[in-house]
């Protein structure tokens, strides 16, 4: 077998070695290929990746960042359809906008013993305004059927030098083949960050290069003299290539898997053009940071306070208590105006505009309600945050930060706030902006870290009170009590759904269970937990044999499947929030059955206190108590516990599957 395997792969590198990768030039044994020879289980692979990014000059537009792709993509199944549709998104910002040229784009299917090609035509590609600053150009291959290879390229046009779109070297998919070539003139200085976790080292050199100046001089008004020049110069270049790539495919409980992929991101340090000053770009946090405060469309907004000052002092002026201020400004703004579904860490229309037409995006809310505590005499600052799809910012960026929310600073810690949240509470933040830390960012232009995790856990309470008869079918009562973020989610969920779906939904979970007389208290008043409760009837609880009844205390409720199957991991597992649970089980026997054995109570631990298992059972003639407590304690843990986390999970799904064995009388 290890022979086969050294030829499959020594036959495959030939292969690649081989093949012709001009565009155009794709091969028959692409087309025949029925699998991925290094993975299997891949639903497409790139075959070919290209991308080369540049600078041109013109003198109408300056120096312009051209970036041109080819990429060739085999689709081994029906799953990897999707791969066939290609978005490209388009920065702009006032007048200003990239462009996407020359898209050029082919199918290719084995018909008949020849290869038959499929060009895209003009309206298989669509534009389409994605927001204030994005635009989207996307096209779907025609002709795509299993097995088929596609292939496209084109061009970006982009004004925008200072902001260079991340190389990325890592996908869902495997990558046979990818080549790509970085250059920039010496006028432009930039820093290269790297992340995940694949050696990606590039080979560099230094190459000269030149531009042509065109002069055009009136002579009196009545000619035009027109002169050119050259400027040589040096030019930085940058080339990568790697075969083989792996796919990164996504694993339970992991924050943003792009945290991980690997890639690389050039950020602008600074210009030093001939006979002109350097200019700097951001190069440290505390330029970000300031950068982004002396923006009009932050601290600006930041600063306005007449258009709600009236209606503030009469909301808070009888009221000395800090945390009722806090709480009732809080609730004002998340009342008065409401979320566009906008994110930005800048306003768009502006603070007097989302207030007076009572809705905003999350910099115009969040901004507003600091604002406001700040005029209720309380210490507060908005705090700079990268949501969970955005990534963790791991180096100084502008683009770090794609949200704002608002904190709070008091004798006893923080209290941070998001108004765009309805469900939300104070130190109940939104899941979206669970990702690590923020910054704050002071009035003395001073910024800080600071932990968007809530420090107490979110607790579940489930009690549930069940008749098991003799033929294995359970019927009760079951209520579960929900606080902090577990009561949060659950509130979205329900508030925000129709409650006939939301049944459905809750019988499917368990499979198939009958639910009667649902009620759920509390979904709007946040100050409580939120409760649900529901009379259930649930078959097939307990396999009969002959006369004896086997069956697990926690019915439908028990865990069935370890959430970690890989033998290692390199991610840390991310949990979002920490929480404990705690389950209240009260069983009464079938008439003329006794307890012959049962589960021992136990209890286990994972180290350094990151999480426990507790189950207590007891039993007499008519009854079985059973109460489990689990907990996760931390809402990150390092991958370096994966295996220890691991083998809790397996002990725990043991330890709930564990059997009470009745017999008759």
């Amino acid at each position: 077998m290890k022979q086969i395997a050294f030829l499959t792969v020594l036959l495959f590198s030939l292969t690649s070695i081989a093949q012709n990768y001009d565009f155009g030039k794709v091969s028959k044994e692409e087309i025949e290929e029925k699998f991925h020879p290094l993975d299997s289980s891949a639903n497409a692979a790139y075959l070919y990746k290209n991308r080369n990014t540049f600078f041109e000059y013109s003198d109408s537009e300056g120096f312009q960042l051209i970036t041109e792709v080819q990429e060739r993509i085999k689709i081994y199944t029906q799953e990897g359809f999707q791969y066939a549709t290609k978005p490209i998104g388009l920065y702009k910002s006032n007048s200003n906008k990239e462009k996407v040229t020359s898209i050029k784009a082919y199918t290719y299917n084995f018909v008949d013993g020849k290869i038959e090609e499929t060009k895209l035509k003009k309206d298989g590609i669509f534009e389409e305004e994605r927001s204030k600053y994005w635009d989207e150009t996307k096209f779907t291959m025609p002709n795509i059927k299993e097995g088929a290879v596609i292939e496209y390229k084109y061009r970006i046009t982009s004004p925008f030098y200072s902001n260079v779109d991340e190389f990325v070297f890592q996908h869902d998919i495997p990558v046979k083949k990818l080549e790509a070539k970085f250059e920039a003139p010496e006028y432009f200085n930039f820093k290269v960050n790297a992340k995940g976790y694949l050696p990606v080292i590039p080979k560099t050199e230094r190459k000269r290069d030149r531009i042509r100046l065109t002069n055009k001089d009136r002579n009196l008004g009545q000619t035009t003299n027109i002169s050119s020049s050259e400027i040589e110069f040096d030019k930085n270049c940058s080339y990568y290539e790697l075969t083989n790539i792996p796919a990164l495919k996504e694993e339970p409980y992991v924050n943003n898997i792009n945290n991980y992929r690997a890639s690389v991101k050039y950020e602008l340090s600074y210009t030093k053009f001939p006979n002109s000053p350097m200019k700097f770009y951001s190069t440290t946090w505390e330029d970000v940071v300031k950068t982004i405060y002396e923006s009009p469309n932050f601290g600006t907004e930041l600063n306005k306070s007449g258009y709600y000052e009236d209606d503030i002092d009469a909301l808070v002026g009888a009221v000395s208590d800090p945390m009722k201020r806090i709480a009732l400004i809080y609730n004002f703004v998340k009342s008065r105006v409401k979320w566009n579904g906008y994110y930005g860490k800048y306003c768009n229309d502006g603070v007097r505009k989302a207030y007076k037409e009572q809705t905003g995006n999350v910099a115009e809310i969040n901004l507003m309600l600091t604002s406001m505590l700040r005029h209720a005499g309380l210490n507060a600052n908005p705090v700079l945050v990268s949501t969970r799809t955005n990534g963790v910012p791991l180096f100084p960026t502008r683009e770090g930060y794609n949200y704002v929310i608002s904190c709070v600073e008091i004798l006893d810690g923080t209290v941070l706030l998001d108004a765009t949240c309805e469900y939300g509470i104070p130190n109940v933040l939104p899941y979206r902006t669970l990702n690590w830390e923020g910054r704050i960012i002071r009035k003395q232009g001073s910024s800080a870290l600071v932990s968007l995790y809530p420090k107490e856990n979110s607790s579940q309470t489930i009690s549930m009170m069940a008749n098991l008869d003799k033929n294995g079918t359970i019927e009760g009562a079951c209520r579960s009590v929900k606080t902090s973020h577990n009561a949060l989610s659950y509130r979205e969920k329900y508030n925000k759904a129709n409650e006939a779906d939301f049944l459905e939904k809750l019988e499917n979970k368990y499979n198939g269970l009958e639910v009667s007389d649902f009620k759920v208290s509390n979904a709007v008043d946040l100050g409580k937990p939120v409760m649900e409760s529901y009379k259930f009837v649930k078959e097939s609880q307990a396999d009969i044999v002959g006369d004896k009844i086997y069956f697990s205390p926690l019915f439908f409720l028990r865990t069935k499947e370890n959430p970690f199957k890989l033998e290692k991991r390199e991610f840390p597992i991310d949990f979002g929030y920490p929480s404990g649970s705690k389950y209240m089980i009260n069983i009464t026997l079938p008439e003329g059955y006794k307890v012959e054995s049962a589960p021992e109570s136990g209890a286990f631990m994972l180290p350094d206190g990151l999480g426990a298992f507790k189950y207590v059972i007891s039993a007499n003639e008519s009854k079985v108590q059973l109460v489990i407590e689990t907990s996760i304690n931390q809402p990150i843990i390092s991958a370096m516990y994966y295996e220890t986390l691991k083998e809790y999970f397996k002990q725990l799904i043991e330890k709930e599957n564990e059997q009470i064995v009745l017999t008759k009388v």
